[in-house]
Parts: structure tokens; sequence; C-alpha cells
């Protein structure tokens, strides 16, 4: 009788606990994404929703306070980082789970931790000392001399592969194996298994992986710092420098008083909403396999 009283009082604790960490982290994020919208929203008395998103020029000094040079550039950026991140990832987490033998497998599972462990900063310092140097190299005579697009694109690829990897990998391996013998069984090669069965049963997990790099690739602002050239200009081609939404906000914020200020908190809240959004179309996406 004691133990069973303990356990019940243990549970009830540990439910308790759990409960009131969701309540936290709910109460967080309501009051992070309140605080930055309460202090964005008096922009919109100064300047149009239409003219902010749309302008194309960003001067605080002459109060134009454009955002679609930075909106294109992060939507770019995280667009190319993202395709590449999804060939890659999916591939080799594919590599580790069916074709690597489980030492090896292991072996590049370690990697993959040690790459997702590395600040963004060294990251951004690599790409600066590296990557910039080599694109300017390849193609010389460029505006930004390396840093440019290109180098946001690549290092934010790099950035956020571990994400798709390790979701894609985790998902790969929750795949029961009847369904790995049932198709043997029925005459699939080793290929149309991986392609046509194996990835697809994999498809909500690996969504929640490419969800979780897109939110990093949104937010990465250091490394980006370090290797776009940060020009706010419409990039006319892979080559020239931008300048993306939180790049802006961490350049700007630290001397930015009045409307100026009000602008920055404006661009953050863009970026909150953006993510949200992003988030909630994968939900909907996801919702019709889940009933089924």
């Amino acid at each position: 009788m004691g133990n069973a009283r303990s356990k019940k009082i243990i549970d009830f604790i540990m439910k308790i606990i759990f409960l009131a960490s969701a309540v936290i982290t709910i109460i967080l994020v309501a009051f992070i994404g309140g605080y930055v919208v309460s202090q964005g929203i008096p922009f919109f008395k100064h300047i149009p929703l239409f003219d902010f998103l749309f302008g194309t020029k960003w001067a605080p000094s002459g109060d134009k306070y454009g955002l679609a040079p930075m909106l294109v550039a992060s939507a770019l950026g995280t667009f190319g980082a993202i395709i590449i991140a999804i060939v890659i990832g999916v591939i080799t987490a594919i590599v580790m789970v069916e074709i690597l033998p489980p030492k090896l497998a292991s072996i590049l599972s370690a990697g993959v931790d040690l790459l997702a462990g590395i600040p963004s900063v060294v990251y951004g310092f690599w790409g600066l000392m590296f990557v910039v140097p080599v694109i300017n190299e390849v193609i010389p005579n460029t505006i930004g001399q390396g840093s440019s697009l290109l180098a946001v694109i690549i290092i934010l690829a790099i950035m956020v592969l571990p994400i798709v990897i390790r979701m894609t990998e985790v998902s790969l391996r929750a795949i029961p194996s009847e369904l790995k013998e049932g198709a043997f069984a029925l005459g699939a090669s080793h290929l149309q298994y991986i392609f046509q069965i194996q990835l697809l049963a994999a498809k909500s997990g690996t969504l929640a992986g490419i969800v979780l790099a897109v939110g990093r690739a949104l937010g990465e602002t250091m490394a980006v710092i370090l290797v776009a050239g940060n020009a706010a200009i419409f990039p006319k081609s892979i080559t020239d420098p931008v300048r993306t939404l939180t790049a802006n906000i961490a350049l700007e914020m630290g001397y930015a008083y009045g409307l100026h200020q009000q602008a920055l908190f404006a661009t953050g809240m863009v970026l909150f909403l953006i993510i949200i959004g992003i988030n909630c179309v994968v939900q909907i996406l996801m919702r019709p396999k889940k009933e089924k």
C-alpha cells in the first residue's frame, strides 16, 4: 500500500512539473511575442504597413523604412540553404540508416552531432576567412568581393544540415521492420523500398526537421553578418552583397532610438509572424496524414 501511494504521489508531482513547464513555455513565448508586437505596432502610425513591407529603400536618417530588400535577401538565403540541406541531408540520413555498417554510421552520426554543436560565430568566421575568399577567387570583380548571397546560402546550408540529417535519420529508423520485409517479399528492390516506401513513411519527421531548419536559417544573425556584405539592396545576382532581416536588427539596434527603434521592432514582428506562418502551413499539410 505504501509503495502504491508513494507512486501516486510521485506521478502527481511529475504531472504538476510537466504542466508547469508547458505553461511557463507558453507564457514565455506569449510574453516575447507580445513585447515585440507592442513595441513595433506604434511604428505603423507613422509608416503604412504596405510601404514598410514593399518599400525599396532603408534610410533611417531620412525616415525611409523599406523592408523589401531584406525580405528578399532572407527569403532567397533561406530557400537556397534549405534546398541544399534537404538534398544532402536526406541522402546522408539514408546512407547512415540503410547503407553504412553500424560502426561507420555511428562515427558519421558523431560527426553530425559535432557539426550541430559548433557556435554560429565560428561558422561565420570560417565563412569570412575561407568561403568569401574562395568565392572572390572563383568569381572575381564582384560588388562585395565574395561577401554575398552565395556565401550566406553556403554557411546557412552547413549550419542547418545537422537538423535535417538527425530528424530524417530518426524518422527512418522508426519505420517498422515489417514494412521493409513486406516490400522485399513483394519484389521491391532496395532503392525502390527507400524512395517509394521508406521516405514516404518518414515524411512527417522529415518535414518537422525542415521546419526547424527554416526557423534556424531565418533566425541566424552573427554568421550571416560576417559573410553577407550587409548592403540593404536588392541582389541582382547571387554574388551581390545582401542584408537579412536579423542582420538589419543586430546591426542597428545598438544606436537606434525613436522611430528607428520602432522600425527595428516592427522588423522583428514581421520575422516572428513569418516563422509562425510557416509552422501553421506545415501543420495544415501534415494534418491529413495524421487523420489517416
